[in-house]
């Protein structure tokens, strides 16, 4: 039964120990390779809310398709727009990068009417729930003294009054935009 000798049973285990190597290798490898669309939105979701610089002036929205991540949205200073993409690309199975994020013009007015309607909505009593999150969900996107509110709440009444109170802030040049999404419809068709 011993028909090897000491020579053979030596590289017997030789290559079973380079076998083992490369198997650990090929897991390593496999481990990076992309998952689903799905888990990839996970990610990006993760690394654009992870990103320091991202505010309540920014909304940030994007989809995947096959590995491919299209940004989309407006970011309130032009460095944004391209530290974001920079960290969606370096994230593991993404195939691509289309940037469409659009940088709001650079304008004190337009950042004297943000601070006005952060203040009415998030000094409102009724969204102290909103202001105390690590990410407040209601975005302030103002765009040449244009108003418009992005972002999730909790209720239809959150909404309005979100809506209502933006309003009240003054300096806006037309009606404020309320496409903010209440949270147990948002994923209903």
């Amino acid at each position: 039964m011993m028909k090897y000798g000491i020579w053979g049973r030596a590289l017997m285990a030789a290559a079973l120990v380079l076998s083992a190597g490369v198997a650990s290798a090929a897991d390593k490898k496999a481990a990076n390779v992309p998952g689903s669309d799905k888990d990839l939105i996970a990610k990006v979701r993760h690394e654009v809310m992870m990103y320091p610089r991202y505010t309540i002036w920014d909304n940030v929205t994007f989809r995947v398709n096959n590995g491919t991540v299209d940004l989309m949205g407006d970011v309130s200073q032009p460095y944004k727009k391209s530290d974001i993409e920079k960290i969606v690309r370096e994230i593991p199975g993404v195939v691509a990068v289309n940037d469409e994020v659009q940088v709001l013009p650079l304008s004190s007015m337009d950042d004297a009417l943000r601070a006005r309607v952060a203040r009415a909505i998030y000094g409102d009593a009724n969204f102290s729930r909103y202001a105390i999150e690590a990410h407040p969900s209601i975005h302030i996107i103002v765009d040449n003294g244009h108003v418009r509110l992005e972002g999730v709440v909790a209720n239809k009444f959150d909404k309005n009054l979100a809506g209502i109170r933006a309003s009240s802030a003054g300096l806006s040049f037309g009606p404020v935009v309320n496409n903010l999404q209440v949270e147990n419809t948002r994923n209903r068709s």
